[in-house]
């Protein structure tokens, strides 16, 4: 299950208490797995200032989940040949050691050993400057983004585009991979060479009639030179002088004469610009897909590869286009630029609800998949004390909290938000 719950509750002097009666209750029966999770020792500032905070954080919260979400799937859009190994790609920079940041580490790795980046997020700052740098780079990342897919998306319609002209049927499909120019008559200046498109049920009949459609026909100068489901495509020569009633005694006998002439530079420029897009394309994400030995016995520089683990290997993905890498970079960016959001959030709602002194123990639970609404109630019972009221109104849907402004559902006695790692499902 990708889903995860980052709570808070009250600490003792060595904030054990909470943790281990959480710890045990939810253990005993397999309720979910659990880690505690670490903030550091924030500024706290003026009261005012952190219910200020706390909507701030609010906003900034959903906005960088939707644009991690929005790079994560548009990872899947790039990747459009290999769509099995997109959730392989989302990964984050590892924050365990100073000597593991250079390694990209799985999500659920990341946020269950989540530590603060110090270097980037300086904790001696006021929460407010620390919420605007985070918003101010999520919102950066946003932006390169937009401008980023909207190049590639324009390469990649164009692409579709000229794609469609080659699979439609002869009527409409372009002829730039079908004609040659033998079958022509060309630089003549009185005969010209025509493509008719003739329905499978009437090829006995243009063979029969071409001929006496009009004066000036050169005689036996059919030829089916393609064929799709519903026709062929014939070569006919005639005398350009009666190319106009060629035409007309011709559609009246469901024989459509396509609008073509034989410009070999418009042709060649035609596949040229097919062959370039799609190159220009394939360029955005070209991956070969490999394995090299463990990072204690992996060659120097290995903060160079696109994806790794903390496994016996690490799976890499070289020769990759500019777009995808820099997808994947400013995805782990986003990524731990809101996990960075959820902590703050933890902090500034733990000192509003719990008071100063700070003291508080941030806890991070996976839910056993089964056994949500069971953990749920544990939860509501071990720490009912907080908040009597709310935990009561929980157990009766129907009772009302007095001045609350907050759903019922998403009030709980204790510090409570989750954390989704679904980000590839569609919402």
């Amino acid at each position: 299950m990708s889903e995860f719950w980052l709570i808070s509750a009250p600490g003792d002097k060595t904030n054990l208490q909470a943790w281990e009666r959480m710890n045990t209750v939810t253990s005993k029966s397999n309720l979910s797995s659990n880690s505690k999770f670490h903030i550091p020792d924030l500024k706290v500032g003026t009261l005012d200032a952190l219910v200020g905070l706390s909507d701030e954080l609010g906003k900034l919260d959903s906005f960088a989940e939707s644009v991690i979400k929005k790079i994560a799937q548009y990872i899947g859009e790039v990747m459009e040949d290999s769509k099995d190994k997109v959730q392989e790609n989302l990964l984050a920079n590892g924050g365990l050691k100073d000597k593991m940041k250079c390694l990209k580490i799985d999500l659920i790795s990341y946020l269950t050993r989540f530590e603060w980046d110090m270097a980037k997020y300086p904790i001696k700052q006021p929460l407010k400057n620390i919420s605007e740098a985070l918003a101010k780079q999520v919102t950066q990342i946003e932006t390169d983004l937009k401008t980023r897919s909207a190049a590639y998306n324009n390469i990649k319609g164009n692409l579709e585009n000229l794609e469609k002209k080659t699979m439609g049927n002869l009527l409409t499909r372009t002829l730039a991979d079908i004609v040659h120019k033998e079958d022509f008559v060309l630089n003549s200046e009185y005969l010209i060479t025509l493509l008719v498109v003739v329905p499978k049920s009437s090829y006995i009949q243009w063979q029969k009639t071409y001929e006496s459609l009009s004066d000036m026909v050169v005689p036996r100068s059919t030829k089916m030179i393609a064929e799709d489901a519903e026709g062929g495509l014939f070569t006919v020569t005639l005398f350009r002088k009666v190319m106009d009633d060629f035409k007309a005694k011709a559609r009246e006998n469901r024989f459509m004469v396509r609008e073509f002439y034989y410009d070999e530079k418009e042709l060649k420029c035609e596949k040229e610009e097919l062959m370039k897009l799609a190159s220009d394309k394939k360029q955005q994400y070209v991956s070969c897909l490999g394995t090299i030995p463990a990072a204690h016995d992996g060659p120097s520089g290995t903060a160079g590869y696109g994806a790794a683990s903390l496994s016996e290997g690490i799976t890499v993905l070289s020769s990759q286009g500019p777009l995808l890498r820099w997808l994947k970079v400013n995805f782990s960016e986003a990524f731990v630029a809101w996990i960075h959001v959820k902590a703050l959030r933890v902090f500034v709602e733990s000192v509003l609800r719990y008071g100063l002194p700070v003291n508080f123990q941030a806890m991070l639970l996976q839910p056993n998949r089964k056994s949500v609404k069971r953990l749920r109630d544990v939860l509501n019972v071990v720490f009912k004390h907080l908040d009597e009221v709310a935990a009561a109104s929980i157990m009766d849907p129907g009772m009302d909290i007095p001045g609350l402004q907050l759903s019922n559902q998403e009030y709980y006695p204790y510090v409570y938000f989750k954390i989704d790692l679904s980000l590839l499902d569609c919402s």
